[in-house]
Formats: C-alpha cells, structure tokens, sequence
C-alpha cells in the first residue's frame, strides 16, 4: 500500500487539474470586443454578455450602454458613459472610432455626438451622464460632458456631486 501512496496522490491531483480545465471551458464566457463588419451599432445588445473594456464590468442593462466601433468595424462596450471617455483618452486610434450610447427616451443608439445628456443620474461607474437623443432643460452637449469627465467635475468627485445636485435642487441641471 505504501508504493501505491504515491500513484493515487499523483492521480488525484491529476483528476483535480482535469475537472478544473473542464469546468473552465464550460463557463460563459464574456464578450470585450468584437469584429463587427457592418460598423452598426448592436441592436440588441445581451444583458450579461458583454463586458466593459475600460473596468471589466459585465454589462448588466443596456440603460447607459455605449459601443466604440473603429473604422475596421472592431468594437467595444461599455456599461457607463464617463467609462468610454476614459477609455478613448489614450488610443492612438480614437479619431478613427464612432462612439454609440443607448438613449433612455427613446431607446435607440445613437452616435455619442449628438446625444444630450443630463448629469445626475445613478449610473454604473457613478459618472452620473444619462443620454438622451432629446434635449431637456438642463441637458449639456457631448463636448460637455466629455470635458466634465476629464477633469474629473462628475458625480464620483464629492465636491462636483453637491454642486451639480444643489444645481437640480434649483432646478437648474
């Protein structure tokens, strides 16, 4: 029994790496970009399949979603506006990429651009922007809301966060 010892221990780590590897491979797995060759954003967009490529988040309602398709039709996801504003900062490719957000009026994707968007909303990441593809009293442009997540002037900074909902308070934002 004692030369044996070795062989069943050898064996059980064996079968323990085996069901490990198996499992692995039946897991979802998740999707971070994709090739996309109609350059079109996805009209579906399945809850729990995609994954944010700036926090790895999975994408678990298309509310504040985005999609980043490059002019080779590669595109990427993601669950929160402000995480697409950071993500696009330091690619060397970001002229070449159409940024597409869900609208919550009107339920559609529309090219980031020429979306409004408002700037208190409890969104994933906490920057606060929902889109909307029509302008309300208070809304500010793409342009705007881009700069206010690069300088940081967002719901995830305390001291923007009472100013801007001092601001709705008013009636102002």
């Amino acid at each position: 029994m004692k030369k044996l010892a070795p062989f069943l221990i050898v064996a059980l780590i064996l079968i323990i790496i085996v069901t490990i590897f198996i499992s692995l491979g039946k897991q979802k797995q998740m999707i971070v970009t994709m090739e996309n060759p109609t350059k079109t954003p996805l009209k579906q967009l399945q809850i729990n399949k995609y994954q944010d490529a700036f926090c790895g988040m999975v994408i678990e309602e298309t509310k504040y979603a985005s999609q980043a398709i490059r002019d080779d039709g590669k595109s990427w996801f993601f669950h929160d506006h402000g995480d697409f504003i950071e993500w696009l900062k330091d690619k060397p490719f970001a002229s070449k990429i159409i940024i597409y957000v869900h609208t919550i009026d009107t339920n559609r994707w529309i090219d980031a651009t020429k979306a409004f968007y408002t700037t208190t909303e409890n969104t994933p990441m906490g920057y606060g922007f929902g889109a909307y593809e029509y302008k309300k009293d208070g809304m500010i442009d793409y342009k705007t809301m881009k700069e206010r997540v690069l300088h940081g002037e967002t719901m995830n900074n305390p001291k923007y966060k009472q100013i801007l909902l001092q601001k709705k308070e008013n009636g102002n934002g």
